[in-house]
C-alpha cells in the first residue's frame, strides 16, 4: 500500500481529500518518495507531507509490509534491509502510473526530478537507495535524511557518484539516533550536503508535530528540494534563512549551487489531495 499525495486545483486545506482533481496544466511536478520510521505508518508524518505536497511535488509514502505499526504478528525491524528496494519499486511505479493517458496520476511527474526521503529507520532506507552501491537507484536527484543512520551490519556507504546533494536533519537531544551517527555519514558525503540541527530536539516529535521544530524542518526541506530538484532561483538563501534560529536551529554544510539552470517558477493554486495505490509487492529476500 502507497499513500500518495499531489498538487491539486483548489485553494490550500489542511486536510485530505481523496480523488481531488490534479493541477495537471502547472505540472509535470517533482516526485519525493518517503519512508515512514519503525513502527509507524505514513499517517504520522501527514503534516509535513501535505507541506510538500502544497509546496508542488507529489508525495509517495510506501506502508513497508513488515516494520509497520500494524504489520501483521507485529512489526520485524529485521525487514529493514529489503526496504531499500521497495522503495525503488514505488519509483517505477509511480513513473509508469504518470506514464499512462488516464488516472489522476497520468502526466503528473517529472521523471528527471525525483528525491527520496525519510524519518528514522526510513531515514535509514533512504540512505541506503541513494548512497549505498548495494541499493543505489541513480533516478534519485535529491535525498533528506530526518533522525537516520547507516543500516546496522550492511557495508557499501560508498556514496557512488553521481551522488545527489544531500540534507540531513538530527536532532541534538537524540537518544535514539544520536548526533554521532549523523556524524558518520555525514562526513563521508561528497557535497553539495547540509546539516540541520534542531537544538535540544529529541527523535521523533520534530518531524511529526513539535514546534517551531516542524515548522523549520518543512521550510527547510522544501527549500532544499526546491534548489536541486526544481532548481528555483533564491532557493539556498532562503534554506540558510529557515535553517538558522537562534537558540532553535543551525544549518552547516557545503552549498554549490545546482547543476542545472535557476529559474523562478510561477506561483501555483493547490490545495492538498491524497490516493491510495494498493501495489503488489516484489519478491522479498
Amino acid at each position: 500500500m502507497t499513500v500518495i499525495r499531489y498538487p491539486a486545483v483548489g485553494e490550500p486545506s489542511q486536510t485530505d481529500e481523496p480523488g481531488a482533481p490534479s493541477a495537471r496544466v502547472d505540472g509535470p511536478f517533482p516526485l519525493i518518495v518517503f519512508a515512514h520510521g519503525f513502527r509507524a505508518t505514513p499517517d504520522s508524518y501527514s503534516r509535513l507531507l501535505r507541506a510538500w505536497a502544497q509546496a508542488g511535488y507529489v508525495v509517495a509514502a510506501p506502508v513497508f509490509p513488515l516494520t509497520n505499526t500494524r504489520a501483521p504478528g507485529g512489526a520485524d525491524e529485521s525487514d529493514l534491509v529489503n526496504q531499500p528496494k521497495d522503495m525503488s519499486f514505488v519509483i517505477s511505479r509511480m513513473l509508469a502510473r504518470s506514464a499512462t493517458e488516464h488516472g489522476v496520476l497520468a502526466g503528473l511527474i517529472n521523471p528527471n526530478e525525483i528525491a527520496v526521503a525519510g524519518h528514522s529507520d526510513g531515514g535509514s532506507t533512504a540512505l541506503a537507495v541513494a548512497y549505498n552501491r548495494l541499493y543505489v537507484d541513480h533516478r534519485i536527484r535529491a535525498t533528506a535524511i530526518l533522525a537516520g543512520a547507516e543500516i546496522p551490519g550492511v557495508y557499501g556507504y560508498d556514496f557512488p557518484a553521481p551522488s545527489p546533494p544531500l540534507l540531513a536533519v538530527q536532532g541534538t537531544a537524540d537518544t535514539s539516533n544520536i548526533p554521532a551517527s549523523t556524524r558518520i555519514y555525514f562526513r563521508i558525503a561528497p557535497a553539495p550536503k547540509f546539516l540541520l540541527s534542531l537544538l535540544g530536539a529529541g527523535h521523533g516529535p520534530p518531524y511529526i508535530n513539535e514546534q517551531p521544530q516542524l515548522g523549520i524542518v518543512e521550510q527547510v526541506t522544501i527549500a532544499f528540494f526546491d534548489a536541486y530538484l526544481k532548481g528555483v532561483s533564491g532557493s539556498l538563501s532562503r534554506m540558510w534563512r529557515a535553517g538558522d534560529i537562534s537558540r532553535v536551529a543551525t544549518l552547516t554544510g557545503q552549498p554549490p549551487l545546482p547543476a542545472k539552470p535557476q529559474q523562478e517558477i510561477k506561483s501555483v493554486s493547490i490545495r492538498d489531495g491524497a490516493s491510495w495505490m494498493p501495489s503488489p509487492w516484489p519478491a522479498r529476500g
